[in-house]
């Protein structure tokens, strides 16, 4: 990012970062609270930008991740309320105050209703034939998934075989270097590798949590006919930490929360846009 890109980001962040503290710490997960999932009971009234989250099912363990609630709710909560802050985006409010954010499974009617769905730890994930085909669907008719926070050959290799269901047409590539999902709002010129924070303090600042399994952070994509992102990969990197996390740690917060939310609210301008 230019000097005044990145100064004046910083600097919106430190700010709001105070009033963000108290909601942050209550997502020190796994040590914290077990949050319920939150499903849609009703349709938001008011056309604004929401975040959904995929609920899936694991059929194998990856260290440090907690399946499909590993990052939940808190980034979608920190990332919705720096859209709002940082951006003229409109985002859902609830009725305290709070984004509105949502869980669906990929076999849920709700989804099509979802204009920005993350999932995270997807190493562990498969899918049925009724879930990838609803999945599918999703995707094909607008719909935007970004994975991110899955670590290491064997976590790649499980999810790649998902997409292969899912998306059985479609090539998995590397984001160009002069994609616009790059420069929607911030220039990300390289994908940073965050890590979580408790492995980062553990190792002593260390970013690589598979160690020479996960040298550096790879941004992939797979694309429609038209060359639209439908799924987006942050693969060797929690990109989700840095907005988790921002309130707990300063260091932390300064290392990784400015570039972890410019590739955010990228990815969302971009969603709203293409």
């Amino acid at each position: 990012m230019t000097r005044r890109r990145w100064s004046g980001l910083a600097l919106a962040l430190a700010i709001a970062a105070l009033s963000a503290t108290a909601a942050a710490q209550w997502g020190r997960l796994p040590e914290g609270p077990w949050v319920p999932p939150r499903f849609r009971t009703t349709a938001p009234q008011d056309g604004a930008f929401t975040h959904c989250k995929m609920m899936y099912r694991s059929v194998r363990r990856e260290a440090n991740g907690m399946g499909w609630a590993t990052d939940y709710p808190y980034a979608a909560i920190n990332l919705l309320t720096r859209v709002k802050e940082l951006t003229k985006t409109r985002v859902s409010m609830g009725p305290e105050g709070e984004p509105n954010y949502w869980v669906v499974r990929a076999s849920d009617p709700e989804i099509f209703d979802c204009p920005f769905t993350m999932a995270t730890d997807v190493g562990t994930a498969a899918f049925d034939e009724a879930e990838a085909a609803n999945l599918r669907a999703y995707l094909l008719k607008g719909g935007f998934l970004w994975v991110d926070d899955f670590w290491g050959t064997r976590a790649w290799d499980q999810w790649a075989g998902e997409m292969r269901k899912v998306l059985p047409e479609h090539q998995i590539v590397d984001v160009p270097a002069d994609h616009p999902i790059r420069t929607s709002m911030f220039t990300v010129k390289t994908l940073p590798q965050v890590t979580s924070i408790n492995f980062w303090r553990r190792s002593g600042g260390n970013t690589s949590e598979r160690g020479p399994d996960s040298p550096v952070a790879n941004f992939r994509m797979i694309a429609d006919s038209h060359g639209r992102i439908m799924v987006l990969m942050t693969h060797n990197t929690d990109i989700g930490d840095a907005w988790e996390r921002e309130g707990e740690d300063h260091e932390f917060f300064l290392q990784f929360s400015p570039e972890g939310y410019a590739v955010g609210i990228n990815a969302v301008l971009y969603t709203l846009t293409h």
